[in-house]
């Protein structure tokens, strides 16, 4: 069963996040949570995130703006590292609520109810008409790198944040998509460094626990198949549609961090 289920979602959800640049992590997290501990989960789904994220940026790699990538990318890659090592050092998130629906646990910390409202306002922005007209200077990239970049150290949630400021930075969509795609694998390489390594030196034995290899694996092939189609898709797709899944998906995932979802 989890085979089935993790593999369909794979697929689909790496089509789907194709176009937006972040959502597979939020999407295929809670799956492995199903079958596995949190921590085992959580590090299974970063191994898929940054093995997808490689293969797409095979697919894609002509596209990328290498102006863009120095500007942004590479502040939010320095910054992804100083905010998973920020997170390695503090002992707790302020937790302003927790609650218990059906066996399930859930908590809205500090952290998560700030970029939750950050995101619900770009998410307003991107998917009013009048307001989708506004654009930032390209001397606010490196600024909006960092702030991606460390907020996607300490939280994990830095594919929204990305999105946010690279939509608004005049690319193209194949652009658009290419150089998020490059800066996305940046930051996960910082930020795995980081918390990566932290995991597997503390909890060796869990990667021998119900054929978790076997379903890393397949869930990254089945995201490769989804990427791969995302990209026949890409020459159909207009830029007012991506900027529409980039607007849908950042306010779904501002939702599911304000009440404690994720």
């Amino acid at each position: 069963m989890e085979f089935l289920l993790i593999i369909i979602v794979s697929f689909g959800a790496a089509i789907l996040t194709f176009f937006s640049g972040f959502g597979l992590g939020t999407i295929l997290l809670p799956v492995f949570a199903v079958f596995f501990p949190v921590e085992m989960a959580i590090a299974m789904t970063a191994i898929v995130h940054l093995a997808n994220n490689f293969f797409k940026l095979f697919l894609v790699k002509t596209f990328i703006d290498k102006s863009i990538v120095i500007r942004f990318a590479i502040p939010a890659s320095i910054f992804a590292f100083i905010g998973a090592y920020t997170l390695k050092l503090m002992t707790s998130d302020i937790v302003l609520l927790a609650f218990t629906i059906n066996n399930f646990n859930f908590e809205i910390s500090l952290l998560k109810l700030i970029i939750g409202v950050l995101m619900f306002i770009f998410a307003i922005i991107e998917l009013n008409k009048k307001l989708q007209q506004i654009t930032f200077s390209s001397s606010y990239l490196p600024l909006g790198g960092s702030l991606s970049g460390f907020f996607g150290g300490l939280s994990g949630h830095q594919g929204a944040l990305r999105s946010m400021f690279l939509i608004k930075s005049g690319l193209s969509k194949e652009a658009f998509i290419a150089t998020g795609i490059a800066t996305a694998v940046l930051i996960d390489i910082s930020r795995l460094s980081i918390y990566g390594f932290t995991f597997f030196t503390k909890n060796e034995n869990l990667t021998t626990i119900n054929n978790a290899y076997q379903l890393v694996v397949l869930a990254c092939v089945a995201a490769f198949l989804g990427s791969y189609l995302g990209k026949k898709f890409l020459k159909k797709v207009t830029i007012d549609h991506v900027n529409t899944i980039v607007g849908v998906m950042i306010l779904t995932t501002s939702f599911l961090l304000i009440f404690g979802i994720i």
